[in-house]
């Protein structure tokens, strides 16, 4: 029996903000339990919805002293079971107080400062020596250091293997050393230029996690490959490509049991993969009727579900806006981000209310919807580390429409017309005129090749990505670093 240790800042259903929230929610509970002893450490929010934070059980406390810092701090430790998981929360009101996980400043570094060596003091505490810590982003980056410093003394942490899965590497956990120095306690000679704490005349958490872990993951092997160059590295590629003998990409799955459209209490009509062609046409009456569209199921429902960002490719959106949506096409778009993106979705709907309904908020309930009722979901990505609204899309018979990065193009076979093959439809290049063109050329499959269109559906719909696989290839890279 292997112990195996997630550490992450959000796990599902305790706290979410994007998808590594989805995958320290899932994963642990995809592992086979009669071979791997599976626990999660995160943090103890005050934001955690009450339901849940009442059935945490307190298993102990203490005092560790941070950093520079004359005074020592609480940490507490509650438990949690469910699924075959142990859940820890690491408590701290200072730092885990407020009404959302990310305050996005100098608080941030010293919050996940304190996770970081709050988890590893802990561990003797429970009890719970874990053969390989998993962490998850730059916000646990400092656990693979800490590990390899400050703990190295300790037998308790001797040959724990430690794996480092970067989720989106634009997130970094960057501030200046002088903090870092005084928050950590890590020795002065490795805040030095070239050293493991410095980088560019800063310190990176995410950059010194992956000097100091065993092996790195990617949530695609698409990249997994693209993060080595300059393009997409982030200012870290050269680091990486020096450690391409220990990276590989695995792709992310999702929940099959919370995304499925044959027993999903949030559309308005079930289906399944044999029945779409019955069923599906229900959902899109009863979103366009919800959001106030003209009903209309001639009409080609093409949708996004997406933070507002220029990652997602909301400005060739915005070049080409007004062409995607003609007389034939309405537009649906549900998420948050950048007020200009927001402002300018807001103004296109009130232009145009009856081909464009944009939802500047997020809901699960209305994702599903969306899922289950759009014909198409667009997704023109600068990059992509896995993405998951794809995968959701295709379980929900919803044609994805995909710019070929990243988990994208892992995931999205092009349909070709000549051999009749194909889960979507992608474009190559970045680029508002060809993303456009492939927009189109969904549209005419759609509008007239009724049949092929729904051999794309039955195809995605019969796809498996659920955790299962993903789940494998994990057990097998735990494996490989233990044995």
């Amino acid at each position: 029996m292997k112990n195996i240790l997630f550490v992450a800042s959000e796990c599902v259903p305790f706290i979410k903000t994007g998808g590594l929230a989805d995958v320290v929610g899932a994963l642990p509970k995809m592992i086979d339990k009669s071979q791997f002893d599976v626990r999660v450490f995160i943090p103890n929010y005050m934001c955690i919805p009450y339901h849940l934070r009442q059935q945490f059980t307190y298993i102990n406390s203490f005092y560790m002293q941070m950093g520079e810092m004359q005074s020592r701090v609480y940490v507490g430790i509650k438990c949690f079971y469910s699924d075959g998981v142990t859940y820890y929360f690491l408590d701290n009101e200072h730092y885990f107080k407020g009404d959302k996980p990310y305050d996005g400043g100098r608080f941030d570094i010293e919050k996940f400062c304190f996770f970081c060596k709050g988890v590893l003091s802990a561990l003797p505490v429970i009890g719970f020596r874990p053969d390989i810590i998993h962490c998850h982003d730059w916000q646990t980056g400092l656990v693979p250091v800490f590990l390899k410093t400050m703990f190295n003394d300790n037998s308790f942490f001797w040959d724990i293997k430690t794996i480092m899965t970067i989720h989106n590497l634009q997130f970094q956990g960057k501030w200046d050393s002088k903090t870092f120095k005084q928050l950590t306690g890590i020795r002065e000679d490795l805040f030095k230029p070239y050293q493991l704490m410095e980088y560019c005349g800063e310190t990176n958490m995410l950059k010194a996690g992956i000097c100091c872990a065993d092996y790195i993951t990617t949530v695609s092997d698409t990249y997994a490959g693209e993060i080595q160059s300059p393009e997409y590295g982030e200012g870290l590629d050269a680091l990486i490509r020096s450690k391409n003998y220990a990276l590989c990409g695995i792709v992310n799955g999702i929940d099959y049991n919370i995304y499925n459209p044959d027993n999903d209490n949030d559309i308005f009509v079930k289906y399944n993969q044999y029945n779409f062609r019955e069923n599906k046409y229900h959902n899109k009456r009863g979103l366009q009727h919800e959001l106030g569209l003209p009903i209309d199921e001639s009409k080609f429902v093409i949708a996004m579900v997406t933070r507002l960002s220029n990652q997602k490719g909301l400005d060739i959106v915005d070049y080409v806006f007004d062409y995607i949506t003609d007389d034939h096409t309405q537009f649906i778009i549900l998420g948050t981000g950048e007020q200009n993106y927001e402002n300018m979705l807001r103004h296109k709907q009130w232009i145009n209310n009856t081909h464009v309904s944009s939802n500047i908020f997020y809901s699960d309930n209305r994702a599903h919807k969306i899922y289950a009722g759009a014909d198409a979901i667009l997704m023109p990505s600068r990059f992509e580390p896995c993405g998951l609204t794809q995968l959701i899309a295709l379980r929900y018979g919803t044609v994805p429409i995909v710019r070929e990065t990243g988990g994208l193009k892992d995931t999205v076979q092009p349909y070709n017309e000549y051999d009749q093959t194909g889960t979507g439809f992608s474009f190559r290049n970045y680029d508002c005129t060809e993303m456009l063109n492939t927009i189109n050329y969904a549209k005419h499959v759609y509008f007239n090749c009724r049949d092929a269109w729904n051999n794309i559906i039955q195809r995605g719909m019969g796809m498996d990505f659920s955790w299962r696989n993903s789940a494998y290839r994990y057990q097998e890279l735990y494996y490989r670093l233990t044995y």
